[in-house]
């Protein structure tokens, strides 16, 4: 069971209901990166084409129109190929 949830191209409506558009925005140029999840944390991608990989081998590619769940205490190296600009929200 994959820890980190995609969902690609979600619909109008569920992203509508989730409030994305007033969620704050996040940019990051290409570039690879350790990060671990202090809290869970949603994210729509608006630009960018990243790869998440996990200590146990376990991989997600991600890009524009994707929302994406990390779950609280993940850790994971970031890479991005394509420049991020995503909506994001904790919690």
């Amino acid at each position: 069971m994959s820890k980190i949830k995609v969902e690609k191209n979600p619909s109008p409506a569920r992203l509508q209901e989730l409030g994305v558009t007033r969620w704050p925005i996040w940019t990051k140029e290409a570039s690879e990166f350790p990060w671990t999840y202090d809290d869970q944390e949603t994210c729509y991608l608006l630009e960018g084409e990243v790869t998440v990989t996990c200590p146990d081998g376990e991989t997600a590619s991600f890009g524009k129109g994707d929302l994406v769940t990390f779950p609280e205490g993940l850790s994971c190296t970031w890479k991005i190929s394509k420049d991020v600009r995503k909506h994001y929200k904790f919690g």
